[in-house]
C-alpha cells in the first residue's frame, strides 16, 4: 500500500477537508501535478480547476478558484477562496460555474488568460 499524508483544504471561513490520502492531483499554474507521500516540499499557485483526491473508498473531485498549495514532507495544505465538492454539486451550481468560465474565456485578452479559462472550462465539463 502506498504511503499517506495529511491533506487539508481550507477556505477563509473554515477547514473544509482534513484527512489522510494517498495521492492528490492539483491544477498547478504550469499544468497538473501529482503529489504522493514523500514529495519534495513546494509552494505553488493553483489555477482555477479541479483537485482530484485519491485514497479512500471513492476518489473525490473538488473545484477550486483563487488558490495556492504548500507541501511539506507530511502535509499538503490548499488554501482556496472558493471550493466546491463536484460529486455533491447541484446542476444549477455547476451550470453557474461553467457560465463564469465561459465568460472568462470570452473576455480573455491573451494566450495565458485563454489557457487558464479553457482549462477551467474543460475541468468543469469533464467533472
Amino acid at each position: 500500500m502506498a504511503g499517506t499524508f495529511k491533506f487539508e483544504l481550507v477556505s477563509p471561513e473554515r477547514v473544509l477537508l482534513s484527512e489522510d490520502v494517498e495521492h492528490v492531483v492539483l491544477p498547478g499554474i504550469g499544468g497538473d501535478m501529482g503529489v504522493l507521500a514523500g514529495h519534495a516540499p513546494f509552494v505553488t499557485t493553483l489555477r482555477r480547476g479541479v483537485i482530484t483526491v485519491l485514497g479512500g473508498a471513492n476518489p473525490r473531485k473538488i473545484f477550486v478558484r483563487d488558490a495556492f498549495a504548500e507541501f511539506t514532507p507530511d502535509t499538503l495544505n490548499v488554501l482556496a477562496e472558493q471550493a466546491l465538492n463536484l460529486s455533491g454539486a447541484e446542476a444549477g451550481v455547476m451550470q453557474g460555474l461553467i457560465a463564469d468560465a465561459e465568460k472568462s474565456l470570452a473576455a480573455a485578452k491573451d494566450d495565458d488568460e485563454r489557457f487558464l479559462a479553457t482549462s477551467a472550462l474543460d475541468a468543469l465539463r469533464s467533472a
